[in-house]
């Protein structure tokens, strides 16, 4: 039962040390926080909530494994290598693909 607990803590301490260190993920919550804010107001059905919650979620999870993903690379190499440029440009377009879609998620959610 402790490992799980243990476990747990140190996922929660992922999160908020990502939450805490990368501009990014700051930039992301806040929309996040934002958009949630504005839902709340604009009373959305419980289908259009859950693609919200989804849909924020993915992109808070791709942010997070970016910074993994950078943070490992950074570890394993101090040198320009095109392979190590090839996974963060990789993990970062990840990113950007989930900020498009939440993009067209939150036009569908409001507007239509």
């Amino acid at each position: 039962m402790k490992k799980k607990i243990l476990g747990l803590h140190y996922a929660i301490r992922g999160i908020v040390i990502c939450s805490k260190t990368e501009r990014n993920m700051k930039i992301h919550l806040f929309f996040a926080l934002t958009v949630l804010v504005y839902a709340y107001y604009r009373d959305l059905v419980l289908w259009k909530w859950a693609l919200l919650i989804m849909t924020i979620s993915l992109v808070l999870i791709t942010e997070m494994i970016n910074t993994a993903v950078e943070s490992a690379v950074d570890l394993c190499t101090l040198d320009d290598h095109p392979l190590a440029q090839k996974a963060k440009d990789v993990a970062a377009g990840a990113v950007l693909l989930a900020a498009l879609n939440a993009i067209i998620m939150g036009m569908v959610i409001f507007f239509i």
